[in-house]
């Protein structure tokens, strides 16, 4: 489970139950059956005419990449990136065939299957780049689904608002004030169960899918420099360690500290490798 999720929604609910409990004579008031089904109701509507049904299928399943941890070890990609690249200078293609049907990223075994098939480094840097618009388009998408709702979901608040003072003035002139009083409620609960709903709920899914897709963004980038370099026959020792300060760097920007204490180490490297391309023993 993802803790930062989990905590938040646990933060989330204690807020909400103590203001209601610690400033209501009556928390019961805050239930408000018509008021929910106003802003539940106009919020789905208006998603429904939004979005296609086909794009609207996997809105569980998104909410249930919020609340899981995805833990993605890069570390295996570089390894397997590193030993296609020994048994590729060794020519021990047949291994590498047999490597491709245990790697379970299909990103990471469409760009080796493609080296080793001796398609133009272009092509390969041409197809990896597609997919990975393709996917930040397909998840930018459903990131977009959540932030419609967001906006929605104040409107049909404001939409219940307005339903409410309606009835409200129609019978202010009547006797009946408990009446007045269940129309007040409508009134003001629909902009409450809008604001909660959008702040509380949609828009901050619709953050952490964001926020998802980036992570997985910079994993295929990774990937893809790494196939780049298979394909330039380089040693399974430079990829590594050029990998390696690749995955330094995009630790310290997502999570601010650096797993590598080597990285200085790597220029040096390539710098080595260079020298030896201008000056072949």
């Amino acid at each position: 489970m993802n803790f930062s999720s989990i905590l938040g929604i646990v933060a989330g609910i204690l807020l909400i139950f103590g203001s209601v409990f610690l400033s209501a004579i009556e928390p019961n008031i805050y239930l408000n059956g018509a008021g929910l089904l106003i802003v539940l109701g106009g919020t789905m509507s208006a998603t429904l005419i939004s979005f296609p049904m086909k794009e609207l299928r996997h809105v569980t399943k998104l909410i249930g990449y919020v609340l899981r941890h995805e833990d993605y070890d890069i570390r295996a990609d570089v390894d397997e990136i590193s030993h296609a690249s020994r048994l590729r200078m060794q020519g021990n293609f047949a291994r590498i065939e047999d490597q491709l049907s245990r790697i379970e990223n299909p990103f990471l075994r469409t760009g080796i299957q493609l080296v080793i098939d001796d398609t133009p480094q272009d092509e390969i840097v041409n197809i990896l780049n597609w997919r990975v618009k393709r996917l930040r388009e397909r998840e930018r998408a459903e990131a977009h689904i959540f932030h419609s709702m967001a906006s929605y979901a104040p409107a049909f608040g404001m939409f219940g608002t307005l339903v409410g003072m309606v009835n409200m003035l129609y019978l202010v002139n009547g006797p009946d004030l408990m009446n007045i009083g269940h129309n007040m409620a409508v009134a003001l609960m629909t902009t409450l169960y809008g604001l909660l709903l959008a702040n509380l709920i949609f828009k901050p899914v619709a953050i952490k899918l964001e926020r998802r897709t980036e992570h997985r963004i910079m994993v295929m980038h990774m990937i893809v420099e790494g196939t780049i370099l298979l394909a330039g026959n380089r040693s399974p020792a430079f990829i590594r360690e050029t990998l390696k300060s690749f995955l330094a760097s995009f630790e310290d920007e997502l999570k601010g500290a650096h797993n590598y204490e080597d990285e200085l180490r790597v220029p040096n490297l390539i710098g080595s490798e260079l020298k030896k391309k201008d000056h072949p023993s």
